[in-house]
Order: C-alpha cells, then structure tokens, then sequence
C-alpha cells in the first residue's frame, strides 16, 4: 500500500472519529433529557404529562423507524440549511445527530425504568422533589445501563458513519466505497473494514469498563 493511501487512511480514520464524537455528544445532549422526560412523565409519575408523553413517543418511534440511508437523502435541504452543504464530514453530523438522538432517548428511558421503584418512594418519603429524585437517584442508579446504551449508540453510529460514504460523506465508508470498491482495490477495503473493527472492539470494552466503575450495585455487592 502506497504512502499516498496510508495517508488517506489516516485522515479518514480521524474523520470517522470526529463524526462519531460529535453527533454522539449532540446526540447526548438531545436524547437524555429527553429520555429521562420519557421516562418519568406517564400518568402519575414524577412529571406527569401523558399526553406529551405519548406525542413525543410517536415521534420517537416514528424516527427510530426510517432506515438511515433514507434519512440522510430526505433531510438534504434541512443538512445544506443548517451546514450550508449536503457533503463532508459537518454534513453528515446532521443525520447522524438525528438518527442518535431517539435511539439514544429510547436507551435512556429503558434504563431509568430499571430503577426500583422502592428508592423513588423513599426519596418521596423523604420529602424530595421531582427534579431531586431524578438527579439524585435515577439518574445515579441509572447511570450503568445509562454508560452501556451510550456504548451500543456508539457502535451503532460508526456503522452509520461507514454508510454516509456512500452519499458524499467523508471517512472510511466514503475510503472504502471509493477506492476499495469503485477501484477494486481490495486491500484499502479489508484495511478500512479492520481499522472499523478496531474501533468497535475499543468503544465497547471502554464502555463496559466505566459502566462497571460507575455501578455503585456492584461496588455494594462486592464490599459485603
């Protein structure tokens, strides 16, 4: 492989990085209040707000369900709005900042509804408020499964970044379809498919070493 691809390879690496990191930090940003409202605003729960609850999960849903690829191609005007051009690595934080988002909700929402509903009755008991209960103890008790969904949204979207190569995206998905594909070149294509390997295996061990240095369950387990 020539010094020229080695090259392209590590700037798509970087780019693939970049993308990742910043739609999961606005991902982040978007999708855990708004799961964390999800989860807390059926009728009788701590914000209850059932039928804001059930507009908001239709919308949810109703975006969780169209295919990525689809996504990218049917918000280009809102993307070129926004970012002022439908291609490159800024242009594809847009759908995948979109796609992340109720994906990460959903993540949220599951986890909060693990927390046994003992601890929000004694935090009650004790005189609480809501913003407390949910600062305090589901979000702390959450906060594992909370670490472990933030992992798979991330695997999921270095996938979903590989895929917006294919629509003028930047990275190893747009390397690989390029050179590996269009140039048969099948050692750029295997390379682009290991390096995309490699960050999969990382983000996941990563992920699943703080979310067992943040489970205070287990922190209790192992100290009686």
């Amino acid at each position: 492989m020539s010094a020229n691809l080695i090259s392209l390879l590590i700037e798509a690496t970087w780019q693939t990085i970049y993308m990742v990191a910043a739609s999961t930090v606005l991902g982040t940003i978007l999708g855990l209040p708004l799961g964390v409202f999800l989860a807390t605003s059926q009728r009788g729960e701590l914000l209850s707000a059932p039928m804001v609850n059930r507009v908001l999960g239709l919308i949810v849903n109703a975006a969780r369900s169209v295919p990525f690829i689809i996504l990218v191609v049917a918000i280009i005007p809102f993307t070129r709005a926004l970012v002022g051009t439908s291609i490159g690595t800024d242009a594809a934080i847009v759908p995948l900042t979109i796609a992340a988002t109720p994906f990460i909700a959903r993540l949220v929402e599951n986890s909060i509804r693990e927390v046994d509903a003992g601890l929000i009755e004694a935090a009650r008991a004790m005189g609480a408020t809501p913003m407390q209960i949910i600062r305090k103890v589901l979000l702390r008790e959450a906060l594992p499964g909370i670490t472990l969904g933030l992992t798979l949204a991330v695997v999921s979207l270095i996938g979903y970044s590989a895929m917006v190569g294919a629509v003028g995206g930047e990275g190893l998905g747009d390397l690989g379809i390029r050179y590996g594909y269009q140039r048969f070149m099948p050692d750029v294509m295997l390379t682009v498919v290991v390096i995309l390997i490699v960050m999969v295996q990382l983000v996941q061990s990563v992920g699943e070493w703080i979310a067992a240095r943040v489970d205070k369950r287990a922190a209790r387990n192992r100290g009686h």
